[in-house]
């Protein structure tokens, strides 16, 4: 049982390098400017609200970090904040501890929504970007929010029972 936690930030390592290698390969070449799947972020969203939103904040900012490095190094801690709060704010407003797949997609699609929206106003306010919210919408968010469904929709199953699992070993430590 205490081998679930480390399971964890294993897949979301994994999920993390396929974003960066086999997931590119799978979006058409006229897409990848457009479609920025996030895979990492959606199963961050899984751990705020199946298992609890300050773990969530916690890997929304190592994660962003590693993101920030790794892939978007022109301003260092853009995903990290973005990342870390929208999950945790997602974890705050959506506080059900058996969430039905209704509710987790509409946390999908929101808090994909508000960490694209956060990183727009950042790089806006830094004028690193030169669009405009309703052009961004249209051509980046709206398709990262399809891709990030679907993939909710895949994992959620599985996901959901490994979290729950994890959630019911917490409980019985804190009781211990």
């Amino acid at each position: 049982m205490m081998m679930r936690r480390p399971v964890l930030i294993v897949l979301l390592f994994i999920l993390f390098i396929l974003e960066g290698t086999i997931v590119p390969w799978l979006i058409p070449g006229a897409w990848q400017s457009r479609i920025v799947p996030n895979l990492v972020y959606i199963v961050i969203l899984f751990v705020s609200i199946y298992n609890h939103r300050h773990t969530a904040l916690v890997l929304g900012i190592v994660f962003g970090m590693l993101h920030d490095i790794v892939f978007y190094g022109q301003i260092m801690g853009t995903y990290s904040f973005a990342m870390g709060f929208s999950a945790y704010f997602m974890g705050f407003v959506f506080q059900t501890p058996r969430a039905p797949m209704p509710i987790m997609m509409t946390v999908i699609l929101l808090g994909s929504l508000l960490l694209d929206s956060t990183l727009f106003g950042i790089y806006t306010i830094f004028q690193m970007n030169h669009t405009t919210y309703d052009w961004a919408l249209v051509h980046h968010i709206l398709p990262d929010l399809f891709v990030h469904f679907v993939f909710g929709l895949i994992i959620y199953v599985p996901l959901r029972s490994q979290l729950e699992k994890i959630s019911k070993l917490n409980q019985k430590e804190n009781a211990a």
